[in-house]
């Protein structure tokens, strides 16, 4: 009997609190190695932050709770997911002479094939909330990867131009939805690092566009002149950013680390936050932009004069500048309550650079490159604003959703619109002056969508 209320008294305080130390630190070691955040007693309350550290403000403070390993894979796998978003598109514009040749592609079709990617973008990019919902956003960013990898190893060896289109659409799908769901990703793993990540896999975005314009040629003619060698080989690409996606194919957390499972909190009516339609704008407005970019500003620059290959080179410079600056802007931008002053920066930059396109087309060529390159960075500032406007992961889904996909849908017209006055009007006075003139409305919505408000409170 003494010996038992002995050992009674023994299981007292004093070896309760010798117990709870590796209880901690059984726990800590779960959260590293598993790259899960450990669970935290509900004494802490709902005011900590994530997993029960001490909020933080500095944006390089690594997300807590997860392991360096888990963060550093995940940082590979998102900027060679973002390589990936762009060499779909800008590997066929220097080849699609030959590609029409060698399909007997009509022009009209040729001309429908340019305008297929913002239309995939705005459609499938609808689809990545409900796809992040059920299976989470990595595994389908993973899946978008592997469909990228078949699409480019598909359209040229299919035959046929139905069969071409069907293979670039497959490829333009996994594009689209790992276009909406990179700003969740950044919001899942690096919620502390929204601006240092968000600029660096849009350095890889731009860099992986730059590289497709320029290296498809060279690579082409280095292969043995087909242009179907020339088209399969960014497959390979693709299928290289597949891997570091897999370890993550069963993380069913969304922005928040909220599982699939879990009860989801209301759906925002996104529609009726006006800055969601301000962001929607912005992004499709400065969509538009690029893509008259990437379809017509070799020719502006070769009707003033100006060789075949210096134009290209000059293309190649505007699409280079996203490259430093893409890391920069988003940095920036986190770090100033609106982004307003960016975007009037980088609308006078495009409104200087098409009204020297203007009066000095050819003499002033580089200069007016390097401003248009600049104008063009309204893109990772869009991204970066998509990650800002929202306080929960879910609402990061929905807006980036939203904003990508009906701008996509508005950038459609804008390099239509512009062969059109181009050929009616036998000059690029009038579409300089369009281009222009959309820097506008351009302006108006980047520094709506700039102020500091979250969409959580208009909706």
């Amino acid at each position: 009997m003494c010996g038992g209320d002995q050992r009674a008294g023994r299981g007292d305080a004093p070896p309760l609190r010798g117990r709870r130390p590796p209880a901690r630190r059984r726990a800590a070691l779960h959260a590293g190695v598993l790259g899960r955040p450990a669970r935290r007693p509900a004494a802490h309350g709902p005011g900590h932050a994530a997993a029960g550290h001490a909020p933080t403000t500095g944006p390089e403070r690594p997300a807590p709770g997860l392991s360096p390993w888990v963060l550093r894979i995940a940082t590979v796998g998102l900027v060679l997911a973002a390589l990936n978003l762009r060499p779909a598109i800008t590997s066929l514009g220097p080849l699609l002479e030959e590609v029409r040749d060698g399909l007997h592609m009509s022009g009209s079709i040729a001309g429908v094939l340019t305008s297929v990617p913002p239309l995939c973008f705005a459609l499938f990019g609808f689809m990545a909330p409900r796809l992040a919902r059920r299976f989470g956003p990595s595994a389908v960013v993973c899946a978008g990867m592997a469909a990228i990898a078949a699409g480019l190893l598909l359209r040229p060896f299919v035959g046929g131009t139905a069969g071409f289109l069907a293979a670039s659409a497959l490829a333009l799908m996994g594009i689209a939805v790992s276009n909406v769901l990179m700003p969740v990703i950044v919001k899942r793993w690096f919620p502390d690092r929204v601006g240092t990540m968000t600029g660096l896999y849009s350095m890889a975005l731009a860099l992986g566009t730059a590289l497709a314009a320029a290296l498809t040629v060279p690579l082409t003619d280095a292969l043995g002149g087909s242009w179907r060698t020339g088209l399969v080989i960014w497959a390979a690409l693709a299928v290289v950013a597949v891997v570091p996606w897999v370890p993550f194919l069963k993380d069913r957390g969304d922005a928040t680390g909220q599982t699939a499972g879990a009860t989801a909190p209301p759906a925002l009516k996104i529609t009726r936050s006006r800055t969601s339609w301000a962001l929607a704008c912005f992004f499709g407005l400065q969509a538009t932009a690029a893509y008259i970019t990437m379809g017509w500003m070799p020719q502006i620059f070769r009707d003033a004069g100006l060789s075949a290959g210096t134009s290209g080179v000059l293309l190649a410079v505007i699409m280079a500048m996203g490259v430093p600056l893409a890391f920069v802007i988003p940095r920036v931008a986190t770090r100033l309550p609106a982004q307003g002053p960016i975007v009037l920066v980088l609308s006078g930059c495009g409104l200087l650079g098409y009204a020297g396109l203007y009066v000095a087309p050819a003499g002033g060529a580089w200069l007016w490159a390097l401003l248009l390159g600049i104008a063009n960075c309204a893109f990772p500032l869009a991204l970066t604003m998509i990650g800002m406007r929202s306080r929960t992961g879910a609402g990061v889904v929905r807006l980036s959703a939203f904003a990508q996909s009906t701008g996509y849908l508005i950038s459609i017209p804008g390099p239509l619109l512009v062969g059109v006055l181009y050929q009616h009007s036998g000059g690029w006075g009038l579409p300089l002056a369009l281009m222009a003139a959309l820097l506008v409305p351009q302006t108006i919505a980047g520094v709506l969508a700039g102020r500091d408000r979250k969409i959580e409170d208009e909706c």
